[in-house]
């Protein structure tokens, strides 16, 4: 019988990791080379790319640097085939690469104080990234996984793609009204239809394709808005970024064989009031 520990384990695995330089994207990609896994970092910051590939091989991890546009299908069918070229094979890919306003403030409020002035520009740019830019990296991964016999997939989504974002979190009585923008919960709640559109397509083929929702994962937030989250957690807390690795790599492992099409929410119990 197989230990337990072992379904983890990723040895003489390929992965590639979109938004592999990001806050949760970094962690993916040194959990899974912790795994064992020879892990590909993609990210449109090359330099950023590098730094975390450099600190997986410190210790000791096999991995890649990769600069990759997922709004570019040339681009990201180069990094996959770079991805296999240098390993062999692509076996696991993360999809993390995401706008998020927090991070790209062009997108959220400035000089826009509504849902009624939001910019179409704005709106699409966050539609080629959040959505298309998965739907691309699973089009170019998914010949790779059928000619190696397996494949898994694994889509980054987000609690407000399970239900609206509460605006009164983003308030706040001094400035410009605060707002989360559309597009964020319009993405992620897109990418659980591509999760299961996928995991249904490739039924019988042996890949695998599921999703991971998480809560609110702090990153120097303000005061106000740590605490207010907070108070409608379970656990009164907004996560550590390093609490979405673990469920990460149980996704990506064969400790989750029995699952796809499924949504892994990890959330403090945000969704189960």
């Amino acid at each position: 019988m197989t230990h337990v520990l072992d379904r983890f384990k990723l040895e003489g695995r390929a992965a590639l990791v979109t938004g592999g330089a990001g806050l949760l994207g970094s962690g993916f990609s040194r959990t899974l080379a912790q795994a064992g896994a020879a892990v590909a970092v993609a990210d449109l910051d090359l330099p950023a790319a590098q730094r975390v590939a450099e600190d997986i091989q410190a210790e000791g991890g096999q991995v890649l640097a990769l600069e990759m546009d997922v709004t570019r299908a040339d681009s990201v069918r180069a990094a996959v085939a770079q991805t296999k070229d240098a390993f062999g094979g692509l076996d696991v890919l993360v999809c993390s690469a995401a706008l998020d306003p927090k991070f790209d403030p062009h997108l959220g409020q400035k000089n826009q104080d509504s849902f009624e002035d939001y910019p179409l520009s704005a709106w699409q740019q966050a539609l080629d990234v959040n959505l298309t830019g998965a739907f691309l990296s699973a089009q170019a991964a998914a010949p790779y996984m059928l000619t190696g016999g397996r494949g898994v997939m694994v889509l980054i989504g987000s609690i407000y793609g399970l239900g609206g974002p509460d605006q009164r979190l983003y308030e706040r009585p001094e400035g410009p009204r605060r707002y989360k923008p559309p597009y964020y919960s319009a993405t992620k709640a897109g990418l659980l239809g591509l999760t299961r559109y996928l995991a249904a397509y490739y039924a019988g083929q042996n890949i695998r394709v599921n999703a991971l929702s998480p809560g609110g994962v702090f990153n120097d937030h303000d005061q106000n808005f740590e605490q207010a989250y907070s108070q409608r957690t379970m656990l009164g807390r907004m996560a550590d970024k390093e609490e979405m690795n673990a469920a990460l790599l149980f996704l990506a492992s064969d400790a989750s064989s029995y699952m796809t099409g499924a949504n892994l929410v990890v959330d403090g119990g945000w969704t189960a009031w």
